[in-house]
C-alpha cells in the first residue's frame, strides 16, 4: 500500500493502543450512528481494560460510549439488534476467550442474516477483542481463536500487526456493512510505530507485502509480523532475501497475493501464534499446494505454537509459544 503520509507523520510515533483509539474517534466523528458498548469502556469506569476507549465518552457522551453489565451474550446480542435497526455498533469483548459466551449471537445471527434475508438485511457490526500469550495470563485469557471465526461464512476476521495497521483496519471494519471481528494482540498495545495519516483506511481482504524478497515467502499476521521483519533484516546481511506477507485479514483471505508471492520465491514458511492444528496456516498451506503443486522448490513449512492450552507458568508459556529461532531454522531449511 502506498504511504501518503507526510515526513512529520512518519517521524511521529504512536502506540498500537492509540491507533485503535484514533480509528474509533474518526469513525464516531464521520458517522453519528457509530456507538461503542462493552464492559467498563466509559471514562468513569476507566476507559476500558486496555484504555482504547479512554476519552471517548467524555468527547461523545455516554449515549454513544456505553458501559455494560458483565454479559458477553447481552453485549453481542444488543449489538446485533442495533446493527439490524440501522446503527453501527462497536462491541468490545474484553478478552477473546470470553467471545465464546456471545458465539450464538455472532455465528447464528450476525453472520447469517444477510444470507437468510436474500441480501436485504446488513449487519454493520464490529466486535473488538484482545488476546495473546506472553503476559502470563493463563489459558482462559490468551487463546488466538481466529480460525474458529474464519470458519464461519459471513464473518470478516481482521488481525492488525502495527499501530498504523490497527488504525486503518479498524476504521475500515467499523464502516463496513458486514459483521467484522478485529483481534488485537495484548502484547502489541504499548508497542510503537509511525503515526498513520488522517483518514487512513486499509481495505479488508487485501494482504500487504510488508517487505519484498526473492528467496522465500514468509506468510504471517498480527504480532509475528514485526518479529519476522526484524529477522528478515538480520538475514539480509547474509544475502538471504525474505518476502514478508502480512495477511491483515484472515477472512476474506487474499489468496491472490499469497500465491503470486510464493510463485515468485517458490518457497513458503507460514507463521502464526495460534496452535497449528486446523489453523489458518493449514488453509494457506493447502491453497499453495493445490495451486502451485510442482512449482515449489521446497515443501511448505508451518511454525506455530504448541498444541496445548496456554500455560500460566511463565517458563512453560515460553516453551508453548512459537519461536523466531524456529522461523529462522525453517527459512534456512527451505532454501538449503
Amino acid at each position: 500500500m502506498t504511504d501518503r503520509s507526510t515526513p512529520s507523520q512518519r517521524s511521529r510515533q504512536i502506540t498500537f493502543q492509540k491507533g485503535c483509539t484514533m480509528a474509533l474517534d474518526e469513525a464516531m466523528a464521520i458517522d453519528d450512528t457509530v456507538f461503542l458498548l462493552g464492559e467498563d469502556i466509559a471514562d468513569r469506569e476507566g476507559g476500558g481494560t486496555f484504555k482504547v476507549t479512554s476519552g471517548l465518552s467524555t468527547k461523545y457522551g455516554t449515549d454513544r460510549v456505553r458501559s455494560t453489565p458483565i454479559s458477553e451474550q447481552a453485549i453481542v446480542g444488543t449489538a446485533v439488534g442495533a446493527a439490524v435497526a440501522g446503527l453501527r455498533p462497536v462491541a468490545e469483548i474484553m478478552l477473546m476467550n470470553f467471545i465464546t459466551l456471545g458465539l450464538d449471537q455472532l455465528v447464528n445471527h450476525a453472520a447469517k442474516l444477510r444470507f437468510m434475508s436474500g441480501g436485504k438485511t446488513g449487519v454493520p457490526l464490529t466486535v473488538r477483542t484482545a488476546t495473546g500469550a506472553g503476559g502470563g495470563t493463563g489459558g482462559q485469557h490468551s487463546d488466538m481463536l481466529e480460525a474458529w471465526l474464519a470458519h464461519v461464512p459471513g464473518l470478516k476476521v481482521v488481525v492488525p500487526s502495527s499501530p498504523s495497521e490497527a488504525k486503518g483496519l479498524l476504521l475500515s471494519s467499523v464502516l463496513d456493512d458486514d459483521p467484522c471481528v478485529v483481534v488485537e494482540h495484548t502484547q502489541l498495545y504499548w508497542t510503537k510505530g509511525p503515526a498513520p495519516e488522517p483518514g487512513l483506511r486499509i481495505p479488508l481482504g487485501k494482504a500487504n507485502i510488508a517487505r519484498p524478497g526473492s528467496d522465500v515467502s514468509v506468510i504471517t499476521y498480527g504480532r509475528p509480523v514485526g518479529q519476522v521483519l526484524q529477522l528478515a533484516e538480520k538475514l539480509a546481511g547474509e544475502g538471504i532475501s525474505i518476502e514478508v506477507v502480512d495477511l491483515r485479514t484472515i477472512s476474506p483471505l487474499d489468496e491472490r497475493t499469497i500465491l503470486e508471492s510464493v510463485a515468485r520465491t517458490r518457497r513458503a514458511v507460514i507463521v502464526h501464534e495460534a496452535v497449528g492444528q486446523f489453523g489458518v496456516g493449514a488453509q494457506v498451506s493447502a491453497r499453495i499446494g493445490e495451486e502451485l503443486h510442482g512449482q515449489l522448490a521446497a515443501p511448505v513449512v508451518r511454525v506455530t505454537s504448541a498444541n496445548a492450552p496456554v500455560p500460566f507458568s511463565r517458563p512453560l508459556e515460553e516453551e508453548y509459544l512459537y519461536k523466531i529461532s524456529d522461523v529462522e531454522s525453517a527459512i534456512r531449511k527451505s532454501i538449503a
